[in-house]
């Protein structure tokens, strides 16, 4: 049995998975191995199994051993294994040191770097991996990388025409389940002579 994994968060008393067996007399469930902490209980004429407490997501995943035990004879019984596997809750967003960046631009320059934001994602592994985009802002004249957080612009800029401000609203992005999470930040742009 591989039930669906279950979240870090699953509350005591949580239904698992229900084992059944095909046999012509009642049988007696148990678990007999492999759920040395505990984090699993059995009914013993349904097969349901359940969550005993919260659970520690280091200590997954948890492979245990299930007995069906013929009800009036202790020496006929079987056993099957159960995987389960918990996942890492996406608990935070990314957040950005500063939510205003304010950035000079000297006018007449080629496409150039504006400035390299970086998020902070207090969550780790896939939750915590994050993507760069634009939210809203001139995205013919600037654009960021995905994976750096690197600012572009990609069009030269003269001081005499307008406007002499953009504002740039970047989102970074985690890649998190069972949702992904945003922070953002607004980077200033101001064109110098």
């Amino acid at each position: 049995y591989q039930p669906a994994p279950l979240s870090e968060k699953t509350l005591p008393d949580t239904f698992v998975v229900q084992i059944s067996v095909l046999y012509k007399v009642p049988v007696i469930y148990s678990i007999v191995s492999g759920d040395e902490k505990g984090y699993f209980i059995i009914d013993s004429s349904t097969g349901i199994i359940r969550t005993r407490k919260n659970l520690k997501l280091e200590d997954f995943p948890v492979i245990f051993n299930v007995q069906a035990t013929d009800s009036s004879d202790a020496n006929i019984f079987n056993h099957v294994s159960v995987t389960v596997e918990v996942i890492d809750v996406n608990d935070f967003p990314p957040v950005f040191p500063s939510s205003l960046v304010e950035e000079r631009l000297e006018e007449n320059l080629p496409p150039t770097q504006i400035v390299q934001l970086k998020a902070q994602d207090n969550d780790t592994g896939r939750n915590g991996f994050l993507t760069y985009g634009i939210l809203s802002g001139d995205r013919l004249k600037f654009r960021i990388e995905e994976a750096t957080g690197i600012l572009y612009s990609t069009a030269s800029f003269d001081y005499e025409e307008e406007p002499r401000e953009y504002q740039v609203v970047i989102y970074a992005e985690d890649d998190g389940i069972p949702e992904k999470k945003k922070g953002y930040c607004t980077v200033v742009i101001k064109i110098i002579d």
